[in-house]
């Protein structure tokens, strides 16, 4: 909590800076600190520098929260950093906390030589990774108005290092967190009903759009093979996209239409997650991913590769396995040996949990996002 009189008004201001609040990783970690910050203490408020907000948006602004938007212009809007800048002045915000790299470099220069601190927070980073030389020469600068760096995981982190030249020392890693999913059993069986999914059936699955960066197809050949020793096995894919027309092929020229099963996008998937006895994220990037969280307060082993924040998140051979990236081979021998864990024991699924509890729930994460707000005020 803040203490009395840190500052002159009842309760600190921070301002969350991002791109908008679309349905994805960034926006829920935004809405996640926001719904479990003490609000008797404090006070947040959302800039999106770009629009339509999106849908969390309208889910905040009816818990109160307020909203800034702006329509940022193709190219560097110079006009966008004098907008941030009378935000930030007009609403007497103490510290904008500025998600992802486009929104830290507005952000950073708007409130320079005001009484504004700065939190930059990197969620992940592009398949391949790469920068330029302009941003490794002014990132340093920009770190220099910056009062604070956080990564999703110490591969981002690491990924801050090498490619955007900021100081190790200046960065921390906080995990992103969630709450535990809750999950309405009567609505599970009757997917499962509706799907008529075998009742022998072992079910592998997976939520994610169908974007080339989630490298569906190595999955959909990973389980061609797996059905090979594992017949009686189905997997769902959940969500839609741009990759949909290559998906649906792939799983054709395989001949394995009859064990795989199309969703298409669910708004609320988690009953669908439940459904699923391990869960596979064969990405070929990724920061710390929301759903593999979700899964694992569902208890799930699971199936992932080797990028990113994935390691360390799955700890090969205690709550799933890690396999070599882009690998079919590797990516099959995972999956069988996931099953066969399940076909022994539940203490995979347990470990998930346990692992869940200990490093990636949305208390543990806001705490860490607690005091470090209290050390800005403070400071």
């Amino acid at each position: 909590m803040f203490e009395d009189g840190l500052t002159s008004r009842a309760k600190p201001k921070v301002m969350h800076i991002t791109y908008d609040m679309r349905i994805g990783g960034t926006e829920m970690v935004i809405k996640n600190i926001i719904d479990g910050c003490d609000k008797n203490h404090i006070e947040m408020s959302i800039l999106c520098i770009e629009s339509p907000l999106g849908p969390f948006a309208s889910e905040l602004i009816n818990d109160g929260i307020k909203f800034y938007e702006l329509n940022r212009q193709p190219g560097f809007d110079t006009r966008l950093i004098s907008k941030i800048r009378n935000s930030i002045k007009e609403n007497n915000i103490d510290i904008i906390h500025c998600h992802q790299y486009t929104p830290w470099v507005y952000g950073v220069i708007a409130a320079a030589f005001t009484k504004t601190k700065v939190i930059f927070t990197e969620h992940g980073r592009f398949y391949p990774d790469s920068s330029t030389w302009k941003r490794k020469l002014i990132n340093p600068i920009l770190n220099l108005f910056t009062n604070h760096v956080t990564a999703i995981s110490a591969a981002t982190k690491q990924a801050l290092i090498e490619y955007e030249n900021i100081p190790a020392k200046d960065i921390d890693v906080i995990y992103n967190g969630i709450s535990p999913l809750k999950i309405e059993q009567e609505n599970v069986q009757k997917i499962r009903e509706k799907l008529a999914i075998p009742a022998n059936n072992k079910i592998l699955g997976t939520i994610a759009r169908f974007d080339p960066i989630k490298n569906h197809i190595m999955m959909i050949k990973a389980f061609s093979q797996v059905l090979k020793r594992q017949p009686e096995t189905t997997l769902i894919i959940v969500g839609d996209g741009e990759e949909r027309a290559n998906i649906v092929d792939c799983i054709a020229s395989l001949g394995i239409g009859n064990n795989v099963i199309l969703t298409g996008y669910k708004t609320k998937p988690v009953n669908y997650l439940d459904l699923m006895n391990i869960y596979l994220l064969s990405s070929f990037s990724e920061g710390t991913s929301m759903t593999l969280l979700e899964s694992m307060s569902l208890s799930k082993p699971c199936v992932v590769t080797d990028v990113g924040g994935n390691p360390e998140v799955i700890v090969n051979g205690k709550n799933g396995f890690v396999t070599a990236n882009d690998d079919v081979e590797a990516f099959t021998q995972g999956i069988l040996q996931a099953i066969e864990s399940i076909d022994k024991d539940s203490s995979m699924g347990q470990a998930s949990l346990y692992r869940f509890d200990l490093l990636f729930s949305e208390k543990i994460m806001n705490n860490q996002y607690q005091k470090l707000y209290n050390q800005l005020i403070l400071g």
